[in-house]
């Protein structure tokens, strides 16, 4: 009752898995991944001992396929299982049980593998596939997303949609990179998950992804001048003696911590402070109120 992507990126350093279904909260029981070991998508009749087992083998260097066929060979129920893998390396592997409702099945290649059950029809994995091996350029998670979107839009669960989940590990990925999940999204019970879940990464990636350095630009000057002039109108004066400070206490205020910079401010922050403050115009001073010169 599920479609899923289990992928690797191309560098290895990011695996993830992304799902939806017609079927509540799919994304509480269908992925598990763990850094720089792989992941699995769990489905049809979910089997919950599949995720820490799976991950087990992965982590002592198993094979995609290997893990597959182990997994399965052990279940009593593995006529009704459908189950993707990806290792750290190699091509990705997937298992339909023959008693899975139809349309059922699934396609893997290097460092993929996509499956799904009571789907429209073949085209659904098919759409995954090609969206998957042409989206190279996007970003992992996007990636993963645009997959999604691709097989939900040829289709998908042929009961309609519920929810979808979207989950990337990456060592030290994760917040202020005191963990590995980089990525962990859901959306449980919703008209449309697919797109809702888009949503919910282009919160995510403004909220929680890290600076590119090309873009960052010079705390100082005309720069300098303007973050003055808006932190002060949202209440948030800059002590010239402490100038990041009041940039500093107004971003994690905004949940934009992750993005902040000691000298530089990113353009992402800086837009979100001119939206906060439209009504403030850059100034025209000579002198910049964080202490440098204009």
């Amino acid at each position: 009752m599920t479609f899923s992507l289990v992928a690797r990126s191309a560098d290895g350093r990011r695996h993830g898995v992304v799902v939806a279904s017609r079927f509540l909260a799919a994304g509480a029981l269908v992925p598990a991944a763990e850094a720089e070991v792989g992941a699995l998508a769990t489905q049809a009749h979910v089997n919950l001992a599949y995720r820490p087992q799976g991950l087990t083998l992965l982590r002592t260097g198993v094979a995609a396929a290997d893990v597959v066929a182990g997994l399965v060979a052990a279940d009593p129920d593995r006529d009704h299982r459908q189950l993707g893998v990806v290792a750290a390396t190699g091509a990705g592997a997937t298992w339909t049980g023959p008693a899975c409702h139809p349309w059922a099945g699934g396609q893997a290649g290097d460092g993929w593998a996509a499956q799904g059950n009571i789907l429209a029809g073949p085209q659904v994995i098919d759409a995954v596939r090609d969206a998957w091996l042409g989206g190279a350029t996007l970003p992992f998670p996007d990636r993963l997303l645009a997959a999604l979107r691709a097989g939900d839009q040829a289709g998908g669960d042929r009961r309609g949609r519920q929810s979808a989940g979207l989950l990337v590990v990456e060592r030290g990925g994760g917040y202020d990179g005191t963990g590995d999940v980089l990525v962990d999204l859901r959306v449980d019970d919703h008209p449309d998950p697919v797109t809702e879940l888009g949503r919910l990464l282009a919160v995510h990636t403004l909220l929680f992804s890290r600076p590119d350095p090309a873009t960052l630009l010079d705390l100082t000057g005309a720069v300098a001048a303007e973050v003055g002039a808006l932190l002060a109108a949202l209440g948030h004066p800059v002590d010239p003696a402490r100038p990041e400070e009041a940039l500093f206490s107004w971003a994690g205020l905004e949940n934009l911590e992750e993005r902040l910079v000691p000298g530089r401010i990113d353009p992402v922050v800086l837009e979100h402070l001119r939206r906060a403050a439209p009504h403030v115009p850059a100034p025209r001073a000579e002198t910049d109120p964080l202490g440098a010169d204009a």
